[in-house]
């Protein structure tokens, strides 16, 4: 097998690959294998016609196509290999000649790793955030935990905002009930906007045992289109209010919900992660806002395909965090009114973003000369085993040299990260400032 690269404008290059008669022969013999039984000729039985009375009925062509599938599938990973190409895109396979007897010859054009040169990596200068915790937001979380913890209790009184009123109801549009506008015992929560329009709003100031004519008017985006921008009155039948009943603030809650003994502690405790939680979060900001930056400085050409690649890799993420929740791309479309091609062009933004953030971070870490030892790599398997609850040596075993390098990589690349941000300068967001900041980054 020969193997050609030609170069192409945009970091693209073509393969010609060039596969002796001699394997595309036994490819259409493969093809024979797999087809016979179920080809049947007059004065055979079925599965025992010999391959040139194939052939010759029905012309040599017609194993071609999977004699050609079974060779791509062997050869272009041959190809890759022996192209020496830091290839990051699916080929597009283009056959060139197929014909017994003779040489199998296809092109295979690909996306290649582009190279990128840096801007300024070291001292890039970061917003300042603030992460102070206030009293405000102590009690905000405290609130939270007390909502958490509330019970909820039946109430001889009006709806009132933030009540739950248990109801039955029927929609109805020209007076006609429509399908899927009917409900019975439906726990609705008062402010939670959860029904369209001002459905919630015309219940509060109702009783248990009232019925109620709820005039709502559909949105014109609706995803019932017979019902989209319409008029519609609701029968209400408001059979319970309900109300949560918060925990009184105390020691005694304090005990409840933490392994503190009084409020006080309780609530510095509170103080102290919200203090992590916002720490983690400017950190991450900052982070962002850095390498956006300097992004922002490098030069890279990256390919469409390159870009593609990533879009497809992102989908299939994104779909596979779909099924964990029960639900298909398919569905999801549905419900959100989304086509294939819309997705894709929506989600290909952030897929350039996260090309450009990965080749700018490796190419620091190359230039930093920045290394992975195989003790990092036995203690990031530490930290897998310890979450998934395995042995780390067994957890080990199944990992593949190819995946311990990939793991290498990732190392290295936070490695780059935390170089970055050790480096940078911090200043408060000041108009003053924007100039002499702009400087600086030159």
């Amino acid at each position: 097998m020969s193997v050609q690269v030609e170069n192409l404008e945009h970091n693209m290059a073509k393969l010609t690959v060039e596969v002796g008669a001699d394997r595309l022969e036994k490819a259409l013999d493969a093809a024979y294998n797999k087809q016979k039984k179920s080809i049947s000729i007059p004065g055979f039985r079925k599965g025992k016609v010999p391959r040139n009375m194939v052939e010759k009925m029905y012309g040599a062509e017609i194993f071609y196509e999977d004699a050609a599938n079974i060779l791509l599938q062997e050869a272009y990973p041959e190809a890759y290999d022996e192209s020496g190409l830091d290839i990051v895109s699916q080929p597009t396979i283009d056959v060139v000649q197929l014909e017994q007897g003779k040489p199998f010859i296809f092109t295979a054009e690909v996306a290649v790793k582009p190279e990128v040169t840096l801007g300024k990596y070291m001292g890039v200068t970061v917003t300042k955030i603030d992460t102070t915790v206030s009293d405000e937001e102590v009690d905000a979380e405290v609130d939270r935990q007390r909502n958490q913890n509330s019970r909820t209790v039946t109430v001889e009184r009006p709806v009132e905002m933030g009540d739950i009123a248990v109801i039955d109801f029927e929609g109805f549009v020209d007076d006609v009930a429509f399908e899927g506008g009917k409900g019975e015992g439906y726990e609705l929560e008062i402010g939670s906007h959860s029904f369209i329009d001002t459905f919630e709003d015309q219940l509060v100031g109702k009783s248990t045992g009232d019925d109620v004519d709820v005039n709502v008017t559909f949105p014109e985006q609706y995803q019932a289109e017979e019902l989209a921008g319409k008029p519609a009155v609701f029968k209400v039948k408001i059979n319970e209010v309900k109300t949560k009943e918060l925990p009184e603030l105390d020691d005694e809650f304090a005990q409840d919900v933490s392994e503190f003994d009084t409020l006080a502690e309780y609530k510095e405790d509170v103080k102290k992660k919200l203090g992590e939680r916002k720490d983690a979060d400017a950190r991450r900001a900052k982070e962002d806002e850095a390498i956006a930056k300097i992004v922002d400085k490098s030069k890279m050409d990256i390919p469409d395909a390159m870009i593609d690649n990533q879009v497809s890799s992102m989908i299939n993420e994104f779909a596979s965090n779909l099924a964990q929740q029960g639900l298909s791309m398919e569905q999801y479309m549905q419900f959100t009114g989304m086509t294939a091609d819309k997705f894709r062009e929506q989600v290909r933004p952030d897929a350039l973003k996260r090309i450009q953030t990965s080749l700018v971070l490796e190419q620091i870490a190359k230039d930093e000369n920045i290394e992975v030892s195989d003790e990092e790599v036995d203690a990031k398997i530490g930290e897998m085993a310890a979450m998934y609850g395995m042995d780390a040596d067994q957890l080990k075993g199944y990992i593949q040299d190819s995946e311990k390098e990939s793991m290498k990589k990732d190392i290295a690349v936070q490695k780059a990260v935390d170089l970055v941000m050790d480096n940078v300068k911090e200043r408060a967001k000041a108009k003053k400032k924007e100039a002499e900041e702009k400087q600086d980054e030159e």
